[in-house]
């Protein structure tokens, strides 16, 4: 007798968004751990959600830090890397549900080309903190004329 043949679905093997879901893993299970045994120290700090978009003067960078304050943040750029980091306090009362990170974080990021740090500025409106770091306005190529 023969066995029916299995049919099996395609599954969507995209990896977009992985890393975000693994770290949302890594999250619920700090949440259990949290839960079970009580808060556990966390020596290792979070890193914010960022995107980093070019344009044709500049490095843009945008980094979710929601509950934060500017007194919270220090922004440092080290040669063509930028690090982004601070600390957010828990909020006085009775915790609830906790969903929102808290505590240390740091997000760093190479930049591709030349930057001018003088020119570096930083806003933070509604949670979003926005770095603006201006591309290097010396010109490395250059024609040089040949004098008599």
């Amino acid at each position: 007798m023969a066995l029916p043949i299995a049919q099996r679905r395609a599954r969507n093997t995209t990896l977009a968004g992985a890393p975000r879901e693994f770290e949302d893993i890594y999250d619920q299970m700090g949440q259990l751990i949290n839960a079970a045994f009580g808060e556990v120290s966390t020596a290792v700090p979070w890193s914010p959600t960022a995107d980093v978009f070019e344009t044709d003067d500049a490095y843009v960078v945008e980094a979710e830090i929601p509950g934060a304050r500017k007194d919270q943040i220090d922004i440092q750029l080290n040669e063509r890397e930028l690090v982004v980091s601070g600390d957010i306090t828990e909020r006085e009362g009775r915790l609830r549900r906790k969903e929102r990170r808290r505590g240390r974080f740091e997000y760093r990021v190479y930049l591709p080309g030349d930057i001018d740090p003088e020119g570096v500025r930083a806003e933070l409106t509604e949670g979003v903190l926005t770095v603006v770091v201006p591309k290097s306005s010396t010109e490395k190529n250059r024609h040089i004329e040949i004098t008599d």
